[in-house]
């Protein structure tokens, strides 16, 4: 009969967790050596052709340029101080920006950081981005980085062991790599913010003058709307918000002086707050809300306030200021036009004013800021009086 063989003996489990343990160690101690051996000759290199540029001087003193020229090819961007390269980076258009920013991972992340593009942003931009617009993008960046965030996680558990815990960690420069090449960094969401409104991409809210190409029937008024930018052109496809039961208005070729940001943060079917009613006095220049009918939305209205019929003008005599009503003049049309003219009551003033004929009027606000005045100014028809 044959010998029964002995029994199998098999290791602990700390024997296997250490056997993984020395592997590991001795993969970093090769890559670490692989690179001390890079430097190494990367120094012998550079000791070497200084030795040989030297002694090449009294040879060939013309070679002397090109020498120099062949030395600073190895040099790299990287190497400069942080505060040196921010600063040439903070020079560079969106257009450079963008163009480094595709060389290499390091400097798409330095390119794309948000105090570069801020700048940027509030010069091109910044005349247009009201309240409602930043919580629309601020809204859109939140929803960005949690879909990102939640992406992040689905791929990864925690780990049960120490063992675990050091592979994780070891592989976290793989799974920074990965996220770069997605392009799902939530660190540049400004210079995103920028390149979705330079290509058109969003809407923007804004509110514009003249609205349909300065139609007659909508002189020296500003309108809410949303806007998309045209690169080509350097103007803006326009989208009104629909008038009851028409269709929505589209209209294109806007120009950059013809659109502003909301002066309030309401609603365009909204009644502005007037906070201005009880120091409203003759000559003081306004804007008020008006609409059509009660089914349209508010537009703004350039007016100005004028003497009631009692008072002769004199700055002397004039009591127009303590009088409950209060004189409406749009004298960008012309004397009898039944737009000419409106009251409103100083203490009772309401929505409710007016009617289908007329009109309804709305908040009123009193033009302070010069900028606001000469904006309105702009745009007063050459044929008024």
């Amino acid at each position: 009969m044959s010998k029964a063989s002995p029994p199998v003996k098999f290791l602990p489990p700390w024997a296997y967790e250490l056997g993984l343990l020395l592997a590991l160690i001795c993969r970093e101690l090769l890559c670490s050596l692989i690179d001390l051996m890079k430097n190494c000759c990367r120094v012998s290199t550079s000791v070497s052709f200084k030795k040989a540029s030297t002694s090449r001087k009294k040879s060939a003193p013309r070679s002397e340029g090109s020498e120099e020229r062949t030395a600073e090819r190895g040099m790299n961007i990287l190497d400069l101080p942080q505060l040196t390269l921010d600063c040439i980076l903070e020079k560079l258009s969106p257009k450079e920006l963008v163009t480094v920013a595709c060389v290499c991972r390091c400097l798409r992340d330095r390119c794309g950081s948000d105090h570069l593009w801020e700048s940027h942003m509030r010069k091109k931009w910044g005349r247009l981005l009201g309240k409602a617009a930043r919580r629309e993008w601020e809204s859109y960046a939140a929803s960005r980085k949690h879909a990102l965030g939640s992406a992040t996680l689905v791929q990864h558990t925690k780990p049960k062991n120490w063992m675990g815990c050091l592979f994780s960690r070891s592989n976290s420069d793989a799974d920074r790599r990965l996220s770069i090449v997605n392009n799902t960094s939530p660190a540049d969401v400004t210079m995103s913010w920028y390149s979705a409104l330079e290509s058109g991409r969003r809407w923007l809210p804004a509110q514009i003058f003249n609205r349909e190409n300065a139609n007659v029937g909508f002189v020296l008024s500003c309108y809410d709307a949303e806007l998309r930018y045209d690169r080509l052109s350097d103007t803006f496809y326009a989208r009104y918000y629909p008038h009851g039961s028409k269709a929505v208005l589209e209209e294109e070729g806007v120009s950059w002086n013809r659109v502003r940001v909301p002066p309030v943060d309401i609603s365009p079917h909204e009644i502005h707050a007037s906070e201005c009613l009880s120091e409203l006095s003759p000559g003081d220049q306004i804007e008020v809300q008006w609409r059509r009918s009660q089914k349209f939305p508010f537009g703004w209205w350039y007016g100005v306030i004028g003497h009631l019929d009692s008072c002769d003008g004199g700055e002397q005599h004039c009591l127009c200021n303590l009088s409950d009503t209060i004189i409406l003049q749009f004298k960008q049309y012309p004397p009898g036009s039944r737009w000419r003219r409106a009251t409103v009551s100083r203490k009772n003033h309401e929505e409710g004013t007016g009617n289908e004929t007329t009109g309804f009027y709305g908040g009123i606000r009193k033009l302070q800021c010069k900028d606001e005045i000469c904006m309105w100014l702009r745009h007063w028809p050459e044929e008024s009086s």
